[in-house]
């Protein structure tokens, strides 16, 4: 779900903004939706009605809110098109790229490659805001078809791309590449618990491709059990999640991450993870149970949690006009550099390290005072679960010192030396960077923009377009940013990112009153936006 922001202004009430109290009753439908486990037929309803009340009030033609209800509507209708071509009929929200850009990527996930482009077109003919961020998605929406192609053309000529052949500077999502890497491996990860493979198409009752179309309450088999569709908890280009009930048990609650073609990748990262992450910290990286593979389709079962993302919380402050407290962003903040320092210390790289794919944990018993710092009684619990492990990197598996040359392709997420066309490290790598854009996404509700200045010894820094306000602890953000987004490879990059984690600690904890907000905050967003 995108970002969206407003100026605030003194007018706005029911009487000069009535889109307003529209806007808190989806919010609170959303705080219902989430609590239980019915279909949001009354969301539905809500947002239904909302758009006819006001899709031709000319004051909301332009209103980023107003298009943040329009997308959310499409992302929910099964006539994606009829949604579209009425805002194009009323001319509502034609001049903001959210529309063209949320429609297109709906059109990618059905395979409709040639209108998705046709969309991305439309709106930059309109010269829709942000301008150049749509021109940007198009143009990594034009470098994932150029990779379809080239994978056709790999599977007819065979592999001819390898590690060996580059050891100076590899993409490590290069189709080719993982192939290789997999085939190199298969005894051993044919022999990881919980992996099934058959050189048979999947053939359950249930058609996998028809779940695009309507997935509540159908039954799928899959390795003896049941499993019962209760929707869709996000979706791609080429894979689909599904939370399930396992035999029927709403106590068993699973997700299934189903792909085509038959991806085994994140199935050995997940392992990987296993082996390397310590327990205490295990719990932050997600966890797969199994792996079916097909012919055609791969079917992962992981860990459900029901608590949303954090883009979901984003969103919540974002969609009332409102901004995340500073020290409940420094926590996440804390968090993330912490989730890397591990990761990239046991010689991992998630890849796609963006909002949507860290999911929040909560714990059972309630904070205490004690254990912030160092992670103890429920605040171990307490945090956030990084997952999709499909872009994932196994440093292990190539020469040391290597400089990769691939491009994540996720608009708004790639890191400097991707956006320049320059070679990149784990220490500068997307990881950080996604770091730098989440932050930056909590602090000011839109996504970052760097500047490249010069610098006092010649040289140059990439620094956020955006100012800090002053009410913050500016230092401490600035010098963030600035180590992150300036690496250097030759740096202890473990010392660096522990570094910047406890400049936080070290601040929340000078002040007892801080933690005590921090926790209120937490059972607050809990109550308001992740009920059970």
């Amino acid at each position: 779900m995108a970002v969206i922001s407003r100026d605030r202004t003194d007018k706005d009430s029911p009487v000069h903004d009535p889109l307003l109290p529209w806007l808190r009753s989806i919010k609170k439908s959303l705080d219902a939706l989430n609590s239980s486990d019915h279909g949001g037929t009354d969301l539905d309803e809500l947002i239904t009605n909302c758009i006819r009340t006001f899709k031709t009030d000319g004051r909301y033609r332009n209103d980023v809110r107003w298009s943040f209800v329009v997308v959310f509507q499409m992302d929910a209708s099964p006539d994606f098109e009829s949604v579209f071509r009425e805002m194009e009929q009323n001319q509502m929200c034609v001049n903001n790229s959210m529309l063209y850009e949320s429609y297109a990527l709906f059109l990618e996930a059905k395979g409709k490659l040639t209108d998705a482009l046709v969309v991305y077109q439309f709106g930059i003919s309109r010269n829709a805001e942000p301008l150049e961020r749509l021109k940007k998605a198009k143009a990594l929406f034009c470098d994932r078809m150029s990779e379809i192609v080239n994978a056709c053309s790999l599977e007819k000529k065979g592999d001819t791309d390898s590690i060996e052949n580059d050891k100076s500077c590899i993409n490590p999502w290069s189709i080719s590449i993982v192939k290789d890497l997999l085939r190199k491996m298969h005894s051993e990860i044919s022999k990881y618990d919980g992996y099934h493979s058959s050189t048979k198409a999947y053939s359950g009752k249930v058609a996998l491709s028809s779940l695009q179309k309507s997935a509540r309450n159908k039954v799928v088999e899959i390795g003896g059990k049941k499993y019962q569709i209760k929707g869709c908890a996000g979706q791609g280009g080429f894979a689909q999640v599904f939370k399930a009930y396992v035999n029927s048990n709403p106590d068993d609650v699973v997700a299934l991450k189903i792909q085509k073609p038959a991806f085994p990748w994140e199935f050995y990262i997940y392992r990987q993870l296993d082996k390397r992450i310590p327990d205490k910290e295990r719990s932050s990286y997600g966890c797969a149970h199994r792996v079916h593979l097909y012919s055609d389709y791969s079917i992962l079962v992981c860990d459900y949690l029901s608590h949303g993302t954090l883009q979901d919380a984003i969103n919540s402050s974002v969609v009332i006009g409102e901004f995340m407290e500073e020290v409940l962003c420094m926590y996440y903040t804390i968090e993330m550099l912490y989730m890397l320092e591990t990761l990239h210390f046991a010689g991992m790289v998630h890849g796609d390290f963006k909002p949507d794919n860290l999911l929040i944990r909560y714990p059972r018993d309630d904070l205490t005072e004690d254990g912030f710092r160092d992670r103890t009684g429920p605040w171990l619990d307490q945090g956030l679960c990084l997952v999709d492990w499909g872009r994932g990197i196994d440093l292990s598996l190539f020469p040391d010192k290597t400089e990769f040359k691939g491009d994540c392709r996720t608009s708004g997420f790639r890191c400097v030396e991707m956006q320049e066309n320059k070679p990149w490290t784990f220490q500068a790598s997307v990881d950080t960077y996604g770091l730098c854009v989440i932050v930056h996404m909590m602090l000011h509700n839109s996504y970052m923009e760097i500047d490249k200045k010069s610098s006092s010894d010649g040289g140059y820094l990439y620094l956020p377009k955006s100012s800090f306000k002053r009410y913050w602890q500016v230092d401490l953000w600035k010098n963030l940013f600035t180590k992150l987004l300036n690496a250097n490879p030759s740096e202890n990059h473990k010392e660096l990112l522990k570094n910047l984690r406890e400049s936080f600690q070290d601040y929340i904890c000078s002040n007892p009153s801080l933690i005590k907000k921090l926790k209120q905050l937490l059972v607050k967003q809990r109550t308001s936006l992740f009920k059970r």
